[in-house]
Protein backbone atom coordinates (compact mmCIF):
# COMPACT_ATOMS: atom_id res chain seq x y z
CA UNK A 1 0.00 0.00 0.00
CA UNK A 2 1.79 3.65 -0.70
CA UNK A 3 -0.28 6.59 0.03
CA UNK A 4 1.26 10.02 -1.22
CA UNK A 5 0.14 13.51 0.63
CA UNK A 6 0.42 17.07 -0.52
CA UNK A 7 0.15 19.50 3.28
CA UNK A 8 -0.98 22.97 1.68
CA UNK A 9 -1.28 24.63 4.79
CA UNK A 10 -2.96 27.73 5.01
CA UNK A 11 -3.45 28.18 8.79
CA UNK A 12 -1.42 27.88 12.08
CA UNK A 13 0.20 25.03 13.50
CA UNK A 14 -0.08 25.51 17.21
CA UNK A 15 -2.43 28.31 17.85
CA UNK A 16 -5.71 27.13 18.65
CA UNK A 17 -9.10 27.93 17.25
CA UNK A 18 -10.46 32.18 17.94
CA UNK A 19 -14.29 31.51 17.47
CA UNK A 20 -15.92 34.62 16.21
CA UNK A 21 -18.81 36.29 16.90
CA UNK A 22 -20.60 36.44 13.80
CA UNK A 23 -24.31 37.77 12.90
CA UNK A 24 -26.01 36.70 9.55
CA UNK A 25 -24.75 38.64 6.63
CA UNK A 26 -21.43 39.90 9.21
CA UNK A 27 -18.44 41.03 7.22
CA UNK A 28 -16.23 38.88 9.60
CA UNK A 29 -19.16 35.89 8.23
CA UNK A 30 -18.05 36.39 4.61
CA UNK A 31 -14.55 36.91 5.29
CA UNK A 32 -14.95 33.51 7.60
CA UNK A 33 -16.28 31.60 4.71
CA UNK A 34 -14.90 33.03 2.19
CA UNK A 35 -11.46 32.02 3.77
CA UNK A 36 -12.99 28.30 4.59
CA UNK A 37 -13.11 27.95 0.64
CA UNK A 38 -9.93 29.31 -0.17
CA UNK A 39 -8.32 26.95 2.32
CA UNK A 40 -9.64 23.84 -0.33
CA UNK A 41 -7.99 25.29 -3.13
CA UNK A 42 -4.17 24.55 -2.14
CA UNK A 43 -2.68 22.59 -5.06
CA UNK A 44 -5.94 22.42 -6.87
CA UNK A 45 -7.71 19.95 -4.40
CA UNK A 46 -10.63 22.32 -5.25
CA UNK A 47 -10.94 24.18 -8.24
CA UNK A 48 -14.96 25.50 -8.69
CA UNK A 49 -17.96 27.74 -6.90
CA UNK A 50 -19.09 28.02 -4.29
CA UNK A 51 -22.28 29.94 -2.59
CA UNK A 52 -23.70 30.19 0.77
CA UNK A 53 -27.00 31.94 1.12
CA UNK A 54 -29.14 32.28 4.42
CA UNK A 55 -32.28 34.13 4.78
CA UNK A 56 -31.94 35.37 1.33
CA UNK A 57 -28.58 36.81 2.16
CA UNK A 58 -25.82 36.06 -0.20
CA UNK A 59 -22.92 35.43 2.02
CA UNK A 60 -20.46 33.80 -0.28
CA UNK A 61 -21.11 33.42 -4.57
CA UNK A 62 -17.82 33.14 -6.14
CA UNK A 63 -15.14 31.13 -8.59
CA UNK A 64 -11.81 29.48 -7.54
CA UNK A 65 -9.17 28.45 -9.77
CA UNK A 66 -9.60 27.53 -13.36
CA UNK A 67 -12.90 26.49 -15.17
CA UNK A 68 -10.43 25.73 -18.08
CA UNK A 69 -6.98 25.04 -17.33
CA UNK A 70 -5.77 24.71 -20.79
CA UNK A 71 -7.52 27.82 -21.37
CA UNK A 72 -6.98 29.99 -18.59
CA UNK A 73 -10.55 30.86 -18.03
CA UNK A 74 -11.16 31.22 -14.27
CA UNK A 75 -14.28 29.87 -12.50
CA UNK A 76 -17.24 32.13 -11.55
CA UNK A 77 -20.80 31.75 -10.73
CA UNK A 78 -22.04 31.59 -14.17
CA UNK A 79 -20.41 28.40 -15.27
CA UNK A 80 -21.97 25.27 -15.93
CA UNK A 81 -20.78 22.26 -14.04
CA UNK A 82 -21.78 18.53 -14.87
CA UNK A 83 -23.71 17.58 -10.82
CA UNK A 84 -23.33 13.76 -11.67
CA UNK A 85 -26.11 12.71 -8.88
CA UNK A 86 -27.91 15.45 -7.76
CA UNK A 87 -29.76 14.49 -10.67
CA UNK A 88 -31.59 11.98 -9.03
CA UNK A 89 -33.41 15.35 -6.81
CA UNK A 90 -34.66 16.29 -10.12
CA UNK A 91 -35.70 13.21 -11.58
CA UNK A 92 -37.51 12.18 -7.97
CA UNK A 93 -39.64 15.71 -8.06
CA UNK A 94 -40.30 15.05 -11.60
CA UNK A 95 -41.99 11.31 -10.62
CA UNK A 96 -43.88 13.59 -7.82
CA UNK A 97 -45.07 15.92 -10.35
CA UNK A 98 -46.84 12.95 -12.11
CA UNK A 99 -48.11 11.78 -8.98
CA UNK A 100 -49.66 15.20 -8.06
CA UNK A 101 -51.03 15.22 -11.45
CA UNK A 102 -53.03 11.36 -10.96
CA UNK A 103 -50.45 9.91 -13.40
CA UNK A 104 -48.90 7.85 -11.03
CA UNK A 105 -48.60 6.48 -7.71
CA UNK A 106 -45.08 5.40 -6.32
CA UNK A 107 -46.90 3.36 -4.16
CA UNK A 108 -47.61 1.05 -7.23
CA UNK A 109 -45.14 -1.67 -8.70
CA UNK A 110 -42.49 -0.64 -11.96
CA UNK A 111 -44.25 -3.28 -14.24
CA UNK A 112 -47.58 -1.00 -14.07
CA UNK A 113 -45.62 1.52 -15.71
CA UNK A 114 -42.85 -0.37 -17.66
CA UNK A 115 -44.04 -3.93 -20.41
CA UNK A 116 -41.86 -6.89 -19.85
CA UNK A 117 -40.16 -6.56 -16.56
CA UNK A 118 -38.48 -9.65 -15.11
CA UNK A 119 -40.14 -11.52 -12.47
CA UNK A 120 -37.74 -10.52 -10.20
CA UNK A 121 -39.16 -7.63 -9.89
CA UNK A 122 -42.59 -8.11 -9.64
CA UNK A 123 -42.88 -6.71 -6.15
CA UNK A 124 -40.82 -3.57 -6.45
CA UNK A 125 -42.57 -0.40 -5.82
CA UNK A 126 -41.70 3.24 -7.14
CA UNK A 127 -40.98 4.58 -3.75
CA UNK A 128 -38.08 1.65 -3.66
CA UNK A 129 -36.53 2.71 -6.32
CA UNK A 130 -36.85 6.51 -5.09
CA UNK A 131 -35.41 5.04 -1.79
CA UNK A 132 -32.90 2.36 -3.23
CA UNK A 133 -34.51 -0.23 -1.26
CA UNK A 134 -35.47 -2.13 -4.55
CA UNK A 135 -32.52 -4.34 -4.42
CA UNK A 136 -31.69 -4.05 -8.12
CA UNK A 137 -27.95 -4.05 -9.06
CA UNK A 138 -26.43 -0.67 -9.20
CA UNK A 139 -24.59 -0.58 -13.31
CA UNK A 140 -22.00 1.66 -12.18
CA UNK A 141 -20.38 -1.26 -10.30
CA UNK A 142 -19.30 -3.35 -13.11
CA UNK A 143 -15.45 -3.78 -13.09
CA UNK A 144 -15.94 -2.77 -17.34
CA UNK A 145 -18.39 -0.18 -16.83
CA UNK A 146 -15.61 3.09 -16.98
CA UNK A 147 -14.82 2.01 -20.29
CA UNK A 148 -18.16 0.70 -21.40
CA UNK A 149 -19.49 3.93 -20.04
CA UNK A 150 -17.86 5.89 -22.43
CA UNK A 151 -19.41 5.23 -25.26
CA UNK A 152 -23.38 6.38 -26.80
CA UNK A 153 -25.67 3.17 -25.94
CA UNK A 154 -29.55 3.32 -26.38
CA UNK A 155 -31.40 2.98 -23.35
CA UNK A 156 -32.35 -0.78 -23.79
CA UNK A 157 -28.02 -1.34 -23.76
CA UNK A 158 -27.92 0.24 -20.56
CA UNK A 159 -31.23 -1.44 -19.35
CA UNK A 160 -29.78 -5.13 -20.29
CA UNK A 161 -26.36 -4.12 -18.07
CA UNK A 162 -29.23 -4.85 -15.02
CA UNK A 163 -32.80 -6.32 -16.42
CA UNK A 164 -31.74 -9.65 -15.71
CA UNK A 165 -29.31 -10.02 -12.66
CA UNK A 166 -31.10 -11.38 -9.01
CA UNK A 167 -31.57 -8.81 -6.92
CA UNK A 168 -28.64 -8.05 -4.03
CA UNK A 169 -31.45 -8.54 -1.41
CA UNK A 170 -35.62 -8.71 -1.39
CA UNK A 171 -37.17 -5.50 -1.76
CA UNK A 172 -37.49 -3.48 0.69
CA UNK A 173 -34.81 -5.09 3.13
CA UNK A 174 -32.60 -2.44 3.04
CA UNK A 175 -31.18 0.40 1.79
CA UNK A 176 -28.47 0.29 -1.05
CA UNK A 177 -27.61 3.12 -3.43
CA UNK A 178 -27.93 2.21 -6.90
CA UNK A 179 -27.89 4.15 -9.84
CA UNK A 180 -29.95 1.64 -11.61
CA UNK A 181 -33.22 2.37 -9.75
CA UNK A 182 -32.81 6.25 -11.13
CA UNK A 183 -32.52 5.22 -14.89
CA UNK A 184 -35.70 3.25 -14.64
CA UNK A 185 -37.14 6.37 -13.08
CA UNK A 186 -36.32 8.06 -16.32
CA UNK A 187 -37.93 5.88 -18.85
CA UNK A 188 -40.98 5.87 -16.45
CA UNK A 189 -40.92 9.42 -16.72
CA UNK A 190 -40.95 9.00 -20.40
CA UNK A 191 -43.68 6.37 -20.75
CA UNK A 192 -46.20 7.99 -18.01
CA UNK A 193 -45.93 11.90 -19.33
CA UNK A 194 -45.09 10.95 -23.39
CA UNK A 195 -42.38 13.59 -23.40
CA UNK A 196 -38.33 13.17 -23.63
CA UNK A 197 -36.68 13.12 -19.93
CA UNK A 198 -35.17 16.18 -20.48
CA UNK A 199 -37.91 17.95 -22.25
CA UNK A 200 -40.20 17.19 -18.81
CA UNK A 201 -37.87 18.81 -16.54
CA UNK A 202 -37.35 21.69 -18.56
CA UNK A 203 -41.14 22.95 -19.16
CA UNK A 204 -41.71 21.56 -15.58
CA UNK A 205 -38.99 22.35 -13.29
CA UNK A 206 -36.66 24.67 -14.68
CA UNK A 207 -38.16 27.10 -16.72
CA UNK A 208 -40.86 27.71 -14.28
CA UNK A 209 -38.19 28.54 -11.53
CA UNK A 210 -35.89 30.78 -14.04
CA UNK A 211 -32.85 28.34 -14.32
CA UNK A 212 -31.99 29.28 -17.56
CA UNK A 213 -28.30 27.55 -17.28
CA UNK A 214 -29.36 24.11 -16.03
CA UNK A 215 -30.10 21.36 -18.52
CA UNK A 216 -29.76 17.82 -19.72
CA UNK A 217 -26.40 17.41 -20.97
CA UNK A 218 -25.60 15.49 -24.49
CA UNK A 219 -22.64 14.29 -26.40
CA UNK A 220 -20.96 17.05 -28.01
CA UNK A 221 -23.28 19.55 -26.55
CA UNK A 222 -21.96 22.99 -27.10
CA UNK A 223 -22.42 24.94 -23.82
CA UNK A 224 -21.15 28.95 -23.00
CA UNK A 225 -18.92 29.09 -19.79
CA UNK A 226 -18.76 25.29 -19.81
CA UNK A 227 -16.27 24.11 -17.23
CA UNK A 228 -13.78 21.53 -18.18
CA UNK A 229 -13.24 18.14 -15.71
CA UNK A 230 -10.08 17.20 -14.47
CA UNK A 231 -8.70 14.67 -12.80
CA UNK A 232 -4.92 13.75 -10.87
CA UNK A 233 -2.50 12.12 -12.59
CA UNK A 234 0.43 9.95 -10.55
CA UNK A 235 2.81 12.98 -9.69
CA UNK A 236 0.10 15.06 -8.87
CA UNK A 237 -0.55 17.16 -12.36
CA UNK A 238 -4.17 17.80 -13.65
CA UNK A 239 -5.04 15.92 -16.52
CA UNK A 240 -8.20 16.28 -18.43
CA UNK A 241 -10.60 13.53 -17.30
CA UNK A 242 -12.78 10.80 -19.44
CA UNK A 243 -15.94 11.68 -20.29
CA UNK A 244 -18.84 9.05 -20.24
CA UNK A 245 -21.19 9.20 -22.81
CA UNK A 246 -24.13 11.23 -21.31
CA UNK A 247 -26.84 8.75 -22.75
CA UNK A 248 -25.32 6.32 -19.77
CA UNK A 249 -25.72 8.53 -16.79
CA UNK A 250 -29.17 9.88 -18.29
CA UNK A 251 -31.65 10.39 -15.69
CA UNK A 252 -28.97 8.76 -12.96
CA UNK A 253 -26.57 11.98 -13.46
CA UNK A 254 -26.56 13.98 -17.05
CA UNK A 255 -27.75 17.01 -15.87
CA UNK A 256 -25.15 20.63 -15.93
CA UNK A 257 -25.75 23.57 -13.85
CA UNK A 258 -24.45 26.61 -12.06
CA UNK A 259 -24.79 27.44 -8.25
CA UNK A 260 -27.05 30.21 -9.04
CA UNK A 261 -29.45 27.71 -10.62
CA UNK A 262 -29.55 25.81 -7.69
CA UNK A 263 -30.05 27.78 -5.09
CA UNK A 264 -33.15 28.68 -7.52
CA UNK A 265 -33.98 25.27 -7.43
CA UNK A 266 -33.72 25.18 -3.70
CA UNK A 267 -35.49 28.61 -3.39
CA UNK A 268 -38.10 26.68 -5.55
CA UNK A 269 -38.66 23.04 -4.19
CA UNK A 270 -38.39 24.69 -0.24
CA UNK A 271 -41.32 27.27 -0.92
CA UNK A 272 -43.95 25.22 -2.49
CA UNK A 273 -43.43 26.51 -5.82
CA UNK A 274 -43.59 23.04 -7.56
CA UNK A 275 -44.60 20.26 -4.79
CA UNK A 276 -47.58 20.21 -2.55
CA UNK A 277 -46.93 20.26 1.59
CA UNK A 278 -47.44 16.28 0.82
CA UNK A 279 -45.23 15.84 -1.64
CA UNK A 280 -42.60 17.48 0.06
CA UNK A 281 -43.17 15.83 3.02
CA UNK A 282 -42.82 12.83 1.08
CA UNK A 283 -39.32 13.42 -0.61
CA UNK A 284 -37.76 14.79 2.70
CA UNK A 285 -39.21 11.99 5.05
CA UNK A 286 -35.95 9.54 5.87
CA UNK A 287 -36.36 6.28 5.01
CA UNK A 288 -34.13 3.13 5.35
CA UNK A 289 -30.16 4.72 4.68
CA UNK A 290 -31.47 8.39 6.32
CA UNK A 291 -32.55 8.29 2.66
CA UNK A 292 -35.73 10.79 1.68
CA UNK A 293 -36.86 10.80 -2.43
CA UNK A 294 -34.25 11.89 -3.77
CA UNK A 295 -32.05 13.29 -0.92
CA UNK A 296 -29.96 12.44 2.58
CA UNK A 297 -32.03 13.81 5.17
CA UNK A 298 -29.68 14.18 8.26
CA UNK A 299 -29.41 16.71 11.50
CA UNK A 300 -26.87 19.09 12.69
CA UNK A 301 -26.87 20.89 15.83
CA UNK A 302 -30.09 19.22 16.33
CA UNK A 303 -31.62 20.92 12.86
CA UNK A 304 -32.66 18.68 10.16
CA UNK A 305 -29.94 18.87 7.08
CA UNK A 306 -31.21 17.91 3.55
CA UNK A 307 -28.44 17.01 1.02
CA UNK A 308 -26.64 15.32 -1.86
CA UNK A 309 -23.54 14.65 -3.51
CA UNK A 310 -22.85 14.07 -6.61
CA UNK A 311 -19.62 12.79 -9.37
CA UNK A 312 -19.35 12.12 -12.77
CA UNK A 313 -15.97 11.89 -14.51
CA UNK A 314 -14.07 14.99 -13.63
CA UNK A 315 -16.76 16.93 -11.72
CA UNK A 316 -17.64 16.40 -7.69
CA UNK A 317 -21.12 18.48 -6.49
CA UNK A 318 -22.33 18.99 -3.22
CA UNK A 319 -26.06 20.84 -2.00
CA UNK A 320 -27.05 20.77 1.27
CA UNK A 321 -30.32 23.10 3.02
CA UNK A 322 -31.07 23.70 6.30
CA UNK A 323 -34.76 24.42 6.01
CA UNK A 324 -35.42 25.86 9.70
CA UNK A 325 -32.71 28.68 8.92
CA UNK A 326 -33.51 28.50 5.31
CA UNK A 327 -29.62 28.34 4.45
CA UNK A 328 -28.26 27.03 1.28
CA UNK A 329 -24.61 25.83 0.44
CA UNK A 330 -24.27 24.69 -3.07
CA UNK A 331 -20.20 23.25 -3.79
CA UNK A 332 -19.73 22.71 -7.61
CA UNK A 333 -15.88 21.32 -8.78
CA UNK A 334 -14.29 20.38 -11.79
CA UNK A 335 -11.72 18.30 -10.02
CA UNK A 336 -12.29 14.47 -9.00
CA UNK A 337 -12.33 13.88 -5.05
CA UNK A 338 -14.41 14.44 -2.22
CA UNK A 339 -13.31 18.66 -1.14
CA UNK A 340 -17.27 19.56 -1.93
CA UNK A 341 -18.53 17.40 0.61
CA UNK A 342 -16.06 18.20 3.24
CA UNK A 343 -15.94 21.75 2.01
CA UNK A 344 -20.14 22.52 2.05
CA UNK A 345 -19.91 20.37 5.50
CA UNK A 346 -17.58 22.76 6.61
CA UNK A 347 -19.46 25.92 5.29
CA UNK A 348 -22.57 24.99 7.14
CA UNK A 349 -20.51 24.98 10.26
CA UNK A 350 -19.60 28.01 9.98
CA UNK A 351 -23.00 29.58 8.81
CA UNK A 352 -24.54 28.18 11.83
CA UNK A 353 -21.86 30.00 14.18
CA UNK A 354 -20.16 26.39 14.71
CA UNK A 355 -17.07 26.88 13.00
CA UNK A 356 -13.81 29.21 13.97
CA UNK A 357 -10.65 30.58 11.84
CA UNK A 358 -6.98 29.99 12.62
CA UNK A 359 -4.42 32.27 11.65
CA UNK A 360 -2.57 31.90 9.12
CA UNK A 361 0.94 29.23 9.22
CA UNK A 362 4.23 29.89 8.96
CA UNK A 363 7.13 28.74 6.97
CA UNK A 364 8.43 28.05 10.24
CA UNK A 365 5.74 26.41 11.70
CA UNK A 366 6.21 23.82 8.67
CA UNK A 367 9.63 23.19 8.85
CA UNK A 368 8.51 21.30 11.97
CA UNK A 369 6.83 18.36 9.86
CA UNK A 370 10.03 17.73 7.70
CA UNK A 371 11.35 14.34 7.69
CA UNK A 372 10.36 10.85 7.64
CA UNK A 373 8.04 8.67 9.37
CA UNK A 374 7.45 5.13 8.93
CA UNK A 375 4.16 3.72 8.74
CA UNK A 376 5.43 -0.24 10.03
CA UNK A 377 2.48 -2.14 10.19
CA UNK A 378 1.26 -0.33 6.15
CA UNK A 379 4.73 -1.43 4.58
CA UNK A 380 5.59 2.36 3.74
CA UNK A 381 7.00 5.78 4.66
CA UNK A 382 6.03 9.02 4.28
CA UNK A 383 8.56 11.90 3.77
CA UNK A 384 7.28 15.24 4.03
CA UNK A 385 9.25 18.66 2.85
CA UNK A 386 8.08 22.24 2.79
CA UNK A 387 8.29 24.03 -0.70
CA UNK A 388 7.73 27.59 0.13
CA UNK A 389 4.59 27.58 2.08
CA UNK A 390 3.14 24.41 0.82
CA UNK A 391 4.59 20.70 3.08
CA UNK A 392 4.29 17.79 0.69
CA UNK A 393 4.43 14.38 1.05
CA UNK A 394 6.62 12.44 -1.78
CA UNK A 395 5.94 8.26 -1.77
CA UNK A 396 6.39 6.74 -5.40
CA UNK A 397 6.51 9.91 -6.80
CA UNK A 398 2.80 11.04 -6.15
CA UNK A 399 1.72 14.42 -4.72
CA UNK A 400 -1.55 14.85 -3.10
CA UNK A 401 -3.17 18.06 -1.27
CA UNK A 402 -4.54 18.11 2.14
CA UNK A 403 -5.89 20.92 4.05
CA UNK A 404 -5.42 21.89 8.05
CA UNK A 405 -8.72 20.80 10.13
CA UNK A 406 -7.47 22.12 13.39
CA UNK A 407 -6.01 20.70 16.34
CA UNK A 408 -7.92 17.47 18.09
CA UNK A 409 -6.81 16.84 21.11
CA UNK A 410 -3.90 19.21 21.06
CA UNK A 411 -2.48 17.09 17.53
CA UNK A 412 -2.82 19.07 14.17
CA UNK A 413 -4.75 17.40 12.26
CA UNK A 414 -5.14 17.26 8.07
CA UNK A 415 -8.10 16.12 5.93
CA UNK A 416 -6.79 14.22 3.00
CA UNK A 417 -9.72 15.26 -0.04
CA UNK A 418 -8.60 12.47 -2.84
CA UNK A 419 -8.22 9.66 -0.51
CA UNK A 420 -10.29 10.33 1.95
CA UNK A 421 -8.34 10.55 4.47
CA UNK A 422 -7.02 12.45 7.63
CA UNK A 423 -3.26 12.68 8.98
CA UNK A 424 -2.51 13.31 12.95
CA UNK A 425 0.66 14.84 13.43
CA UNK A 426 1.64 14.19 17.34
CA UNK A 427 4.24 16.37 18.71
CA UNK A 428 6.84 16.17 21.74
CA UNK A 429 6.80 19.27 24.74
CA UNK A 430 8.85 21.45 22.25
CA UNK A 431 5.96 21.25 19.66
CA UNK A 432 8.07 19.14 16.93
CA UNK A 433 5.77 16.44 15.46
CA UNK A 434 7.74 12.80 16.39
CA UNK A 435 4.68 10.11 14.79
CA UNK A 436 1.75 10.89 12.49
CA UNK A 437 -1.39 8.85 12.64
CA UNK A 438 -3.11 8.16 9.08
CA UNK A 439 -6.45 7.89 9.25
CA UNK A 440 -8.23 6.07 6.24
CA UNK A 441 -11.39 3.46 5.76
CA UNK A 442 -11.72 2.89 9.29
CA UNK A 443 -8.16 1.99 9.98
CA UNK A 444 -5.32 3.41 11.65
CA UNK A 445 -1.78 3.26 10.80
CA UNK A 446 0.89 4.71 12.65
CA UNK A 447 4.18 6.18 11.56
CA UNK A 448 7.08 7.07 13.91
CA UNK A 449 9.58 9.67 12.78
CA UNK A 450 13.12 8.39 11.91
Amino acid sequence: MNLALALAVATALAAPYAALAQTIDSPALRAHLDAAARAFTAGNAFMGTVLVDAQDHRLLDKGYGLANVEARTGSAPDVKYRIGSLTKQFTAVAILLLQQDGKLSTGETVSRYLPDTPPAWKSITLAELLGHTSGIPDLTHDPDFPRWSQDAHSWAEVLARFRDRPLDFQPGAKFEYSSSNYELLGAIIEKVSGQPYGEFLRKRIFEPLGMRNTGLDRDGLSLRWRAQGYAFQHGGALVRAPSSSMSVPWSAGALYSTSEDLLRWERGLFSGRLLSPASLQQMTTPGLGDYGTGVFIGTTDGLKVIEHGGAIEGFHSFLIYVPQRRLTVVVLSNVEGLSPDTLGKNLIAIALGDGEVLPPISERDLDRFVGTYDLAAAGFSLTFRRNGNVLSSISDGDVIPTVYEGLVDGAPTFYVPRVDAKITFNPDAAGIPISIVLHQNGKDATGVRR
